[in-house]
């Protein structure tokens, strides 16, 4: 061959040379593609309500095992990986709230110590959440320890909705996701045709006030608040009304009632300034067996409230309404999943405080 020639040197068959490969040249990360996988866990406290969410999401409850010892205390195990996994706890604040609590922390760091990517309690009902503040010397502020806990234990994120006061998510020190039932009451209301210029929105207290306001715009009604004063735990009197209730139904709003105390005082004083007819909306209807017999005896035309706690359907007053708020928390989980907005499902509206 001369030198300089463009001519190659002929191979013998089947030793032909590689076409030439491009290395890539390293960089800062490996991609891999999208790994996410979302999964949805329920802790004893309300099953039905973790699966009416799944429901909605189109997946299945993960298996987890959860059981007491005969000492009292919880043992739990997930029956499946969940490494890398986006995961979600579910596990309201209702009795018994302690044992639940603890239940929900031991799922939390098996989750961590599973190697979970991201771990989100979903707590509809936070427990504790009316024990944000010193009201007397030498108290706890509760509220406070079960946020550390929570962070504590591994969360990296908690979902919750209605909370009692708006200084809970400042006891956090990781994302707090705050979800309103206002908008699933106004539609309620407003389906009910009790909506317009005969209505009146009533605060049981200043705390209220200005969630009795905003659900006062939802449903185009007046507005009135009631001031109250409490001798005792769970013992509620009404002092003062002030806003035109007389000729007019009043709807009076709250978060969490567990005696129904507060909301049947409400209900008699509106009355005695005279109301049409009273009726009575809350979102966490803790209640024990007397206050649900409380609520049947009371003068008041209907109550709504949603299954954020375990309502039983044999005890329950005839006039109680029961909203779901599964449609409203899986579409939350979905967002907090995918990175969008949670602020956007209410319209910028969830902070309320």
């Amino acid at each position: 061959m001369q030198p300089g020639s463009a001519t190659s040197e002929l191979s013998l068959p089947g030793l032909e040379s590689p076409e030439p490969v491009t290395l890539p040249a390293p960089g800062h990360w490996i991609e891999r593609g999208p790994q996410k996988r979302l999964m949805v866990f329920s802790g004893r406290s309300h099953k039905a309500l973790a699966e009416r969410i799944v429901d909605q999401l189109g997946v299945e409850l993960g298996g987890i095992e959860l059981h007491t010892f005969g000492n009292g205390e919880t043992y739990c195990r997930f029956d499946e990986s969940i490494r890398g996994a986006d995961l979600f706890l579910v596990q309201t604040g209702c009795s018994p709230v302690d044992q639940n609590l603890m239940e929900l922390l031991l799922m939390i760091q098996a989750a961590k110590l599973a190697s979970a990517k991201r771990i989100t309690a979903v707590i509809p009902a936070f427990p504790y959440a009316r024990q944000d503040r010193k009201a007397k010397p030498r108290e706890p502020i509760s509220a406070r320890l079960v946020a550390d806990m929570l962070e504590l234990a591994g969360a990296d994120r908690v979902l919750t909705m209605d909370l009692h006061a708006g200084q809970i998510q400042g006891f956090f020190t990781i994302p707090v996701d705050h979800m309103t039932s206002l908008p699933l009451f106004a539609r309620h209301f407003r389906d009910l045709g009790l909506s317009g210029e005969g209505v009146v929105s009533v605060a049981p207290d200043a705390g209220r006030a200005k969630h009795a306001v905003r659900f006062a715009e939802m449903i185009d009604a007046d507005f009135a608040i009631m001031h109250k004063t409490r001798p005792a735990h769970d013992v509620v009197a009404v002092t003062e009304v002030t806003g035109r209730v007389r000729d007019k139904v009043a709807i009076i709003g709250d978060d969490i009632t567990t005696t129904g105390s507060t909301l049947i005082a409400g209900a008699r004083a509106l009355k005695a300034h005279g109301a049409k007819e009273v009726w009575v909306f809350v979102t966490h209807a803790l209640l024990s067996d007397e206050g649900m017999r409380n609520l049947k005896e009371a003068d008041i035309a209907g109550i709504v409230t949603t299954d954020t706690v375990p309502i039983d359907p044999l005890t329950k007053p005839d006039h109680m309404t029961v909203l779901t708020v599964a449609p409203l928390l899986a579409e939350t989980i979905m967002n907090v999943f995918a990175d969008d907005s949670v602020s956007a499902i209410f319209g910028g509206e969830n902070q309320l405080f």
